[in-house]
């Protein structure tokens, strides 16, 4: 198996640091380049399209995003620096939009070979009702990923779903 683009999904939840460290583990053994992804969530996006008209002069589309790469890009990097990601090919990606439809585009948009993300993030209600993010990627995304349960080595588990069946593995008594 050849892996020469691996994608990681960050979303700054409590599995962020886990999701890069097996990620840029991933890279490293495979020489492949890592994209790390983050996505704006549609809903906060509407929600500013709101508010912007009611109060276009407090407020923008447009200076929300960049505020928002911006945070991000910063929190991202420091994540880089803690998990010591400096010996491996890597680019951030932002995009705007449904979370997993937006993972799934850059799938496809990058010609990503395998997927690297936690079991669920910073979801809400919505999640309850309609499956997460994590669990349309599962259903939907064209290429093996791999699901980083637990952030510390003690409760790690292991989900890797390849094409068409799943294998679930715990490799937490390893």
């Amino acid at each position: 198996m050849e892996l020469r683009k691996i994608m990681v999904a960050i979303d700054l939840s409590d599995y962020s640091k886990a999701n890069l460290q097996y990620a840029s583990a991933l890279a490293r053994a495979f020489d492949a380049e890592l994209l790390i992804v983050n996505v704006i969530h549609q809903r906060d996006i509407d929600v500013v399209l709101k508010c912007e008209s009611l109060y276009p002069s407090v407020i923008s589309k447009d200076k929300y995003i960049e505020k928002q790469k911006i945070e991000r890009s910063s929190c991202i990097k420091k994540l880089i620096e803690e998990c010591s990601v400096h010996d491996v090919p890597l680019r951030i990606i932002f995009r705007n939009g449904v979370p997993f439809e937006a993972l799934l585009e850059v799938v496809k948009d990058e010609d990503i070979d395998f997927v690297v993300m936690g079991p669920k993030g910073r979801g809400n209600v919505a999640s309850v009702l309609f499956g997460t993010n994590a669990e349309k990627m599962f259903r939907h995304c064209p290429v093996p990923l791999l699901s980083i349960r637990g952030n510390n080595r003690e409760d790690l588990r292991l989900t890797w779903r390849r094409e068409k069946h799943c294998k679930n593995t715990d490799l937490s008594r390893s």
